[in-house]
């Protein structure tokens, strides 16, 4: 059985600030093809599909959603999907254990 992502307190925090559950949007995580390391992640404000694994906040991220399509589901098996915020940026992040490694900008890995 896979494990599902896992997404963090803050990760839900930031969408409701940004009030994506509002306007009836999750946040998209996805992997495809390309990038320096293999493979991307594509992070993105979308509506869910049918097919769509939905987690859902709690607390102060009550009500927003992000999503993760079937394809992209394995790879993203165990990762923790977080939001920093740094002096070069606030980002939304993935700390996947299934990377071996990944590239300087962190949105591209290779397994």
């Amino acid at each position: 059985m896979q494990l599902p992502p896992n997404v963090t307190d803050r990760a839900f925090a930031r969408l409701a600030e940004i009030g994506a559950g509002a306007q009836g949007q999750a946040l998209r995580v996805a992997v495809e093809g390309g990038g320096c390391s293999g493979f991307q992640y594509e992070i993105k404000l979308d509506e869910p599909a049918d097919d769509d694994l939905v987690l859902e906040g709690s607390g102060d991220g009550a009500g927003e959603k992000v999503i993760v399509d079937a394809i992209s589901l394995p790879f993203l098996t165990g990762a923790t999907i977080d939001f920093t915020e740094e002096l070069i940026g606030a980002r939304f992040v993935i700390d996947n254990p299934n990377a071996s490694s990944s590239c300087g900008c962190g949105t591209s890995f290779s397994m």
